[in-house]
C-alpha cells in the first residue's frame, strides 16, 4: 500500500481531493485524465471523439501500468477506470483504494457548469447521472479499502479522513506481516 488511490464517478472531487492529499503527504499527484492526455497531446473528449473509447481505454491501462509500481503518489482515476478488471487489479496491488461519494444532484452541478466528460455526450441530466451511479455504485464499494462520503465535507477534512483511514490501515499491514 504504497500509493493512495482515488475511485468513484466523474464530479466527485478526485483531483481537487487528490492535489490536496499530495501537497499534505508530500506524494506524488497523478491524474490519469492528465497522463492520457500529455500521452496523446489531446483532451481526454477529442480522445474519445477522435479516436474512441476503445483507445482511450488503451491509453488509461498503459497510464495505469506505467504508474502503478510506483511508490509515494496520489492517482486521482477516470470515473470508469476500475470498472475494467486489469486496472483495478494493478491498482489494489499497491493501493490503498478510497472512494469518494456525492450525491448525484453534486456531479450534476459540477459536470453541467462545464461538460466536456465523453461519457453523458452532449446529454447532462440529473437522471443519466443517478442511472449511471446506480450501475456503478457495488463496483465502487467493492474495490474501496475507504469509503468517504465527501458531500458535505471540506478537502481539508476529506483528506484527513483519507490520511487516518490510510495510516490505519498501513498499521494493520504492517502487524499482520
Amino acid at each position: 500500500m504504497d500509493n493512495i488511490v482515488l475511485i468513484g464517478f466523474m464530479g466527485t472531487g478526485k483531483t481537487a481531493v487528490g492535489r490536496n492529499l499530495a501537497r499534505l503527504l508530500d506524494y506524488k499527484f497523478v491524474d490519469t485524465d492528465e497522463q492520457v492526455e500529455i500521452a496523446t497531446g489531446l483532451p481526454v473528449a477529442q480522445v474519445c471523439r477522435k479516436y474512441g473509447q476503445i483507445r482511450f481505454r488503451s491509453e488509461e491501462a498503459l497510464v495505469v501500468k506505467k504508474f502503478c509500481r510506483q511508490k509515494g503518489q496520489i492517482i486521482a482515476t477516470g470515473g470508469d477506470l476500475i470498472l475494467h478488471a486489469d486496472n483495478l487489479q494493478l491498482l489494489k496491488e499497491n493501493g490503498y483504494l478510497v472512494l469518494l461519494q456525492v450525491e448525484p444532484e453534486v456531479v450534476y452541478k459540477r459536470v453541467s457548469r462545464k461538460n466536456n466528460r465523453p461519457l453523458l455526450g452532449k446529454k447532462v441530466d440529473l437522471p443519466t447521472i443517478e442511472q449511471l451511479m446506480e450501475e456503478r455504485k457495488n463496483t465502487y464499494l467493492q474495490a474501496a479499502d475507504l469509503v468517504v462520503d465527501a458531500n458535505h465535507l471540506s478537502l481539508e477534512e476529506i483528506a484527513q479522513r483519507i490520511i487516518k483511514g490510510y495510516e490505519e490501515a498501513k498499521k494493520k499491514n504492517a502487524e499482520g506481516k
